[in-house]
Parts: C-alpha cells; sequence; structure tokens
C-alpha cells in the first residue's frame, strides 16, 4: 500500500503541469493537466486540490519554474505578486519579503519573517535557499501567517519547495547552457532502482559566469575589474527505501559552494562628501555628482579598492520516514535533518575608491549557522475530522565573526569632513585640512589651543594621536537557541459543504548569547583622548556639534569602551499561535472561507556593537547594556473567494488580507552600522487575485495575478522604541508606508506548447512582473525611492514530442530593465538627517529636511539582461 501511495503522490506531483501562474511545458503534463482539479498543494500538510485550500497559495509546477528560467528564491518573485527577494553586501544576505514583510537579512541574529522549507526541513535563514535548488518538483508560495504547520518565524508567509523524489522507473538527463558574460553552465541527474526496495536519485551542476558590474579599483590594492562573478556547484543525492507495503524513507545529501566576488555597490546619488572622497583617491573615487547632488544616472560602474570574495558553503543530511498505521487510518511522519551553513567574506565597506575602510576575506568575517531538527507528525482522517498532532525540535548554533580595518584614507577623510564642516560654520575662518585629529586629542587641551590649532590646519606641534591604518576590532559572537514545539491542526466536516478548521501551536524558545568584543591596535585611544578635552570641545564648538564631533571620533571600531567586552545574555519565553479557518462550498464552482490566524517570529539579539546615549555620558557612544530585541507577533484576517469556471478550466481567487504586526523587528544601515529597532506596530492590507486559464485552444495557457497591499506603519515615538536615540535616523516611518511593499505588484503569463508534427513539439513562455514605486531603504530617505518598473522573462522551445531532447532559446529581463535592489546609506559620506526636528514644511516633527540632505546612497543593483541557449537531454 505505501509503495501504492508513494507513486500515485509522485505521479500527481509530476501531472501538475500548471498551477496559479504556472503552465505545462511537456506533452504528458499538459495531457493530463487540463483542468484546475489537476492543480495540488501539501499547505495544509497533506495533499489536496488547490481550490479546496483556504489559504492564499501561488503554487508553481517543475515546467513553470523552468518556462521561467528559476533556479533560486530570487529568481520565483518574477511568478509571484507581492513577492520581492532583495541580496546585498553578500549573496548571503537574501530577504524575502510577501505583501510588504520582511526582514532584513544583514545580521544572522535575525530570523526572517518569510519561512523557507526544502523538501519538509526548516531553513532559518532566506540565504540558505538561494543557489541552484535542482531537480524541483513544484515550489509553492504560502502568504501570511503559517506558524500553525510550518513553525515559528513564519509570521509573513512561507516557501515551500519540494524536489524530486528517486524514481523506480529509470532514467536521467543532462544539460549544457551558455550565455552572455560568458555564462555557462553543467548540470546532469540519474534515476533508478537499486533493488525491488531501493531507488535512488543523484544530481550535480556547476555554473559560472562573468560579472554584472565594471569596478574602478582606486587606490587599490584590488585588481579585479568585475563584480557579480558566478561560480557555484552543487550536488544532491537521495535515496528512497521502501521496506514494506506500509512504510517508506527518503534519505536526502546534499551539499553546494560558491566561490565568487560580490558584492559591490554603485553610487545612486553621490553627496558633497564626494569631492572630499575624489582627491583621496587614485582617479575619480566615485561617480560625478549631478548638478545640485540629484539623482545620478543608472550604470553599473563601481568603485572599490578592495577584494568582494564570497565564499559560501552549505551542507546537510536529511531523513524523511513515512509508516502507515491502517488501524487508525492514519500515517506516522518522522522528519529528521542536520544542517551547517557558513560563509566568509571581503568587503569594502565605503564602496569608493578610496582607501577608507573595509573587512578582509581572511576567516574574521563571516558567520555560520549549524543545526538539527526533529518533527514528528501523526495524521488520520475520518468521515468527518481530518486531524493531525505533532512535535518540533530544533536546536540552532549561530556563530558570527566581525572584523574591521582602518585604510589610509580613513584619517584624512574624516578630518577632511569635519573641518569642511567647520570652515561652512564660520564663513572659511576655520580652513579645510586632512590632519585637525590630534587638535582634538592632544593632551590636556585648551579651548584658545584648539582654536588656534583648527585655525592653522592642525600644523601646531605637540597635537595628539590619531587614526592610523590597520585593524581595529576582532569579535566573536556565539547564541544558542532550542525551541520546542507542540501543535495540532485539524479540519472539521460539518456538512459537505461547509468545514471548520481550528490549528494550535505553543512553541517554547531558549535563547542564549555569548560574545567578546575587542579592540585591536591603538586607534580607540583617539576616542578616549578626545573624551578627555570633552570640556575644551563643547566649549569652542557648542553642545550640538561638539557632541556630534565627539561622536564620529568614538564610532564602534574607534571605541575604548568595547575593550575585552564580555557578553553573556540568555532568555526563555513560551508563546501560543494558532488559527481559525471556515470554509464553505456555495456550489461545486464555488468556495468562500474566512480565516484568522495568530502568527509568531522568535526574539533575538543583535550581533554587533550597538551604541547608546545614557544619562552619564549624552552621548550615543555608550555599549548598549543589552542586545535582545522582543519577539514579533502578528494578527492576520482573511476573507477569500476560489472560483472554478468554464468546466473546471479557469481558476479565478481573491482574497482581502488584514495583517497587524507588533513589535516589527527592523534592521537598517544608518551609515556607520545597522540598528535593529522593534517598530510598536506595522498594518498590511489589501488583496490577492489570482487566475488561471487552460485555453480551449490546444497547449495555450493563460494566467495572472494582482497583489494590492497598503502597508502603513503606526505612529511611535522616540520612547517607545528600545533605544530613543535611534528614533532621528527613523524619524520618517511614523505613519508612512514601509520599504519594499509597493502599492501593486501584478504578474502575467503566457505558455504556449504542441505538436507541430514529424515527431517534434514547439512552444514559448512568457513571464512578466509589473510593481509600482517603493522605497528600498529601511529608513526611507527619498533618495532610496524606485519607481514602478517591470521585467520580462522569455523562452522558445524546440523539441521531440518523446521528451528525448530540446533546445530552448531565452532571456532573463528581456527589456534590459535597469532598476535598483536595495539602496543605502554611503559609509561616512554624509547625513540624511538633522540632529534637531524640522519644524515646518512636509517633513515637520522628522529628522529630515531636504536643504540640509548631504546623505551619499549607494546601491545594489538588479541583474542585466541575460540571454542564452540551454540544450536538455532526457532517457
Amino acid at each position: 500500500m505505501r509503495l501504492t501511495n508513494f507513486l500515485r503522490c509522485t505521479a500527481s506531483a509530476a501531472v501538475v503541469g500548471t498551477a496559479v501562474f504556472g503552465w505545462a511545458g511537456v506533452a504528458s503534463a499538459q495531457d493530463q493537466a487540463s483542468s484546475v482539479d489537476d492543480i495540488i498543494v501539501t499547505a495544509q500538510k497533506r495533499e489536496q486540490s488547490l481550490q479546496d485550500v483556504p489559504i492564499v497559495v501561488t503554487s508553481l509546477s517543475q515546467e513553470a519554474l523552468e518556462n521561467a528560467g528559476v533556479r533560486d528564491i530570487k529568481d520565483l518573485q518574477i511568478l509571484t505578486p507581492g513577492l520581492t527577494v532583495t541580496s546585498t553586501s553578500s549573496e548571503a544576505s537574501t530577504t524575502a519579503r510577501i505583501r510588504g514583510v520582511g526582514t532584513v537579512g544583514d545580521n544572522p541574529g535575525l530570523e526572517s519573517s518569510v519561512g523557507v522549507v526544502i523538501d519538509g526541513v526548516y531553513r532559518s535563514r532566506n540565504g540558505v535557499g538561494f543557489g541552484d535548488l535542482g531537480e524541483l518538483s513544484r515550489i509553492e508560495v504560502l502568504k501570511g501567517p503559517q506558524g500553525t504547520l510550518f513553525g515559528k518565524n513564519t509570521s509573513a508567509g512561507v516557501i515551500n519547495i519540494l524536489t524530486e523524489a528517486p524514481s523506480f522507473t529509470p532514467g536521467g538527463g543532462a544539460e549544457l547552457t551558455l550565455g552572455n558574460y560568458g555564462a555557462w553552465g553543467v548540470a546532469g541527474s540519474m534515476t533508478g532502482p537499486l533493488n525491488d526496495q531501493v531507488a535512488y536519485r543523484l544530481y550535480a551542476a556547476h555554473r559560472e559566469r562573468e560579472g554584472f558590474y565594471d569596478v574602478n579599483v582606486g587606490d587599490g590594492p584590488r585588481t579585479l575589474t568585475e563584480d557579480g562573478t558566478q561560480d557555484f556547484f552543487t550536488v544532491r543525492g537521495q535515496l528512497l527505501v521502501l521496506p514494506n507495503d506500509s512504510a517508506s524513507v527518503r534519505l536526502i545529501a546534499d551539499y553546494s559552494r560558491r566561490d565568487e566576488f560580490c558584492c559591490v555597490g554603485v553610487q545612486r546619488r553621490t553627496g558633497p562628501i564626494g569631492a572630499i572622497i575624489d582627491s583621496l583617491s587614485t582617479g575619480p573615487g566615485n561617480t560625478p555628482a549631478a548638478a545640485g547632488f540629484g539623482y545620478l544616472p543608472f550604470a553599473r560602474l563601481a568603485y572599490a579598492n578592495r577584494v568582494t570574495d564570497q565564499e559560501i558553503e552549505d551542507m546537510g543530511v536529511s531523513a524523511e520516514a513515512n509508516i502507515d498505521i491502517d488501524a487508525w487510518n492514519a500515517t506516522l511522519t518522522s522528519i529528521s535533518s542536520w544542517r551547517n551553513w557558513s560563509t566568509t567574506n571581503g568587503q569594502d565597506a565605503d564602496f569608493t575608491g578610496a582607501d577608507i575602510a573595509y573587512r578582509l576575506p581572511d576567516g574574521d568575517f563571516g558567520a555560520s549557522v549549524r543545526n538539527i531538527t526533529q518533527e514528528f507528525r501523526l495524521a488520520g482522517a475520518t468521515d468527518k475530522l481530518d486531524w493531525l498532532v505533532g512535535f518540533f525540535a530544533t536546536r540552532e548554533n549561530v556563530n558570527r565573526r566581525d572584523s574591521f580595518f582602518e585604510g589610509d584614507d580613513y584619517a584624512p577623510a574624516l578630518s577632511l569632513q569635519l573641518s569642511a564642516a567647520l570652515s561652512a560654520a564660520t564663513a572659511g575662518a576655520i580652513p579645510t585640512s586632512p590632519s585637525i585629529i590630534p587638535c582634538f586629542t592632544r593632551p590636556a587641551q585648551t579651548a584658545l589651543g584648539l582654536q588656534q590649532c583648527l585655525g592653522t590646519q592642525g600644523a601646531i606641534s605637540g597635537g595628539g594621536p590619531t587614526i592610523v591604518p590597520g585593524q581595529s576590532l576582532r569579535d566573536r559572537y556565539m547564541q544558542r537557541s532550542d525551541s520546542i514545539a507542540l501543535f495540532t491542526n485539524n479540519t472539521y466536516k460539518v456538512t459537505d459543504a461547509f468545514e471548520l478548521t481550528l490549528g494550535l501551536r505553543y512553541t517554547y524558545d531558549e535563547k542564549r548569547l555569548i560574545g567578546v568584543q575587542n579592540n585591536v591596535g591603538t586607534n580607540s585611544g583617539v576616542c578616549a583622548a578626545a573624551l578627555g578635552n570633552q570640556g575644551a570641545i563643547l566649549g569652542v564648538l557648542g553642545t550640538a556639534n561638539g557632541g556630534a564631533f565627539l561622536a564620529r571620533f568614538c564610532l564602534p571600531w574607534t571605541n575604548p569602551f568595547y575593550a575585552n567586552r564580555g557578553i553573556n545574555e540568555s532568555v526563555n519565553d513560551g508563546t501560543l499561535s494558532g488559527t481559525v479557518k471556515a470554509a464553505y462550498r456555495l456550489n461545486e464552482s464555488i468556495l468562500v472561507y474566512a480565516s484568522y490566524a495568530r502568527g509568531y517570529k522568535s526574539f533575538g539579539y543583535n550581533q554587533d556593537r550597538v551604541q547608546v546615549a545614557t544619562a552619564a555620558v549624552p552621548l550615543p557612544i555608550n555599549p548598549a547594556p543589552s542586545l535582545f530585541f522582543p519577539s514579533e507577533d502578528v494578527d492576520s484576517y482573511e476573507l477569500g473567494v476560489k472560483t472554478t469556471l468554464f468546466n473546471r478550466s479557469m481558476l479565478l481567487n481573491a482574497t482581502y488580507f488584514d495583517q497587524r504586526f507588533e513589535n516589527f523587528q527592523l534592521n537598517t544601515f544608518l551609515g556607520t552600522a545597522f540598528v535593529v529597532e522593534s517598530i510598536p506596530e506595522l498594518t498590511s492590507r489589501g488583496v490577492d487575485a489570482d487566475f488561471l486559464w487552460f485555453t480551449p485552444l490546444e497547449g495555450l495557457t493563460l494566467g495572472g495575478g494582482v497583489t494590492y497591499t497598503d502597508a502603513q506603519f503606526g505612529k511611535f515615538t522616540a520612547s517607545q522604541l528600545t533605544n530613543p536615540g535611534n528614533f532621528g535616523g527613523l524619524s520618517l516611518l511614523p505613519g508612512n508606508r514601509p520599504s519594499f511593499a509597493p502599492e501593486w505588484s501584478y504578474v502575467a503569463s503566457i505558455n504556449f506548447d504542441r505538436s507541430i508534427g514529424n515527431g517534434l513539439r514547439a512552444g514559448f513562455s512568457l513571464s512578466g512582473k509589473y510593481m509600482t514605486d517603493y522605497n528600498t531603504g529601511s529608513d526611507l530617505l527619498p533618495y532610496k525611492l524606485q519607481d514602478g518598473f517591470g521585467t520580462l522573462n522569455g523562452r522558445i522551445t524546440l523539441g521531440s514530442e518523446d521528451e528525448r531532447w530540446a533546445l530552448e532559446v531565452w532571456a532573463q529581463n528581456l527589456t534590459d530593465e535597469e532598476y535598483v535592489q536595495v539602496a543605502y546609506n554611503g559609509f561616512l559620506q554624509g547625513s540624511g538627517f538633522q540632529s534637531t526636528a524640522t519644524a515646518s514644511g512636509p517633513y515637520a516633527g522628522t529628522f529630515y529636511n531636504p536643504a540640509g540632505d548631504t546623505q551619499t546612497i549607494d546601491a545594489f543593483l538588479g541583474a542585466p539582461r541575460t540571454y542564452g541557449a540551454t540544450l536538455r537531454i532526457k532517457y
């Protein structure tokens, strides 16, 4: 019985030649998937027709994914309205967002609001889903909280990835891909029986590509003049064991490695500090400023004098066992996993040709996530009740390593910025100079002595210490997380037309952070010496300006308060989440449903140097007493309708959603460091609508979808933040739309595939997405706005009717749309916010004033047009 059931399951998955926005691309799938009823999903941990599930699900078949060129979760967004996936300084820092909600992934202390599950195994960071996912059976994108069945940290949704399982029918295939940017790739797979009870599947792939960016290396020592390269290898092996008719075991082992150069940023806007950067660099140090310091023309020319090596390694094993219990009409499922994911990076921290700040790929800058998971589920059914109970446990160890180096140009760049500000304030009485830091750090400096030193460009002898090139910090963070959960999900058939679902999950989390923050070298002495002259500095410059200068001398990497500082924090908590759903079938073609769900995203620790002001030292230079941030919760309401039309050849679904997040975990870069804050309230309301039509014309399928999102931060004040001093840099948030939350997101696709005679098939597919404008920066600075844009992927296929071979000509981003993934503040290159609130105008009450915005804005860009050809062979 188990063998029969398993073959039925795998067959039904293969037959799903289409799904929402997914269209069949091979003969066998097209012949059988001619009805909406063929679309099967496992959103409730059991196989169901998509139209019977009271959840918003985008289900994408293998053929749909191939037609759209999907190899990883970033490619997936072109097929899914309301989904955005971005990467920043490394592909390890990948973030998925659904309906405008997600968590920036630059810090491993933060777990994602959008969970990634691969073959039943939960992946706690989005970055682990970025890579060649291999032979895909289908991908399901579940929108809204899914904490009952998919666990914690799925408060915004789940990307559920199902790969091809081993088959007892021998087979295999290979593919060769050639493309522009010097791209090439090879992949191959084999499957078949080892004996009557064991089948195997083996997949391996290697892909390489030249970079998407040209790089001006400025001062060096970097010599590589391209960035954004690809050099990726993966292998995945599986065994399917059927010991008897009532049991099956699926064993999976995988390994992947990336050894690439990624990622540089380009100037989106060059501020006044750009002239200082140019004066320090060999040749231009950044893109020349536009008139009035406005937007710069789109260009893929970056400036980076330091290397951006990226090494990512991911490996793991898992075992899924299913045992039928005939007496209960139930199945016991066990899923066990062990995973190890690590990354080591190099970074040009300032993204300019000047040698200001950097991190080396020497092993001191990177992170690793190691975890084990165990899940048990017992699920069964009676005439009236589909029931499920389960247990889940995981232990996760996160290790983060951080280091920081000041370059030859750090001290002159800081001196020129500070003296330029003084020169502007004194009508030129104090000249600009690259060497004024010693004026502030001279032992026992007086107000008169400081004025004289500044007036002579720091030429007076006997000055104090300055910042010298070299390493200034080496930090280590080790976080252990233990989580256990009990859950149940039950659907009761009140009548043949009316069903009620109740799901509950109790989760207990315990986390402990141990860390050591070490200062290296002598640069922290600059801060100590300046603080010793605090009276003279404030006396000459005033409290506000003097405090700002002192804060610049005491940034996290030059702060003596971090010398050999130990961290030891722990916390535990339990929470109840769950869902209630009611579904009523008006007739065979119309299902209406309403649901409520309570979602939960775990608390954690910001594994970084965090500085705050205190009553004793009212400057933002004190190490935060705690790196803890609280849990994120969401209450979500949905009201939907699923309709099946035209003899079940068309589906048209629509859902209204209303989500309210409490303590939304925001991670944003403010130009010197990442800040994690819990925003009291974020709401996301709107409509998801899906359309799919198997047209009467043989081989032609049309689909589309739209998400309308009205997302908004609640009003909040400085006193409501964990660190009130962060409010200035976040003051544009209250009452405004969050980043990556376009009001409208549309997708559409067309697929045509049919026989053309002489044993041949031909077809084409187009997949497109358009999003209205949205801000790409967590702090919502206006220069980070991305205008509305659309992307289009296309593919033309010619192959044999028996699928033995196929030649595809394809293009991604066919129209070469130019767009920004993420915009961010240039490191130590101006400021977008003032030290006092703006009194009037459109930004009244915030700390932003357009006239005083000197911030250079950098950006990580979207991929350009890529094109090529792929030859597939099967046997």
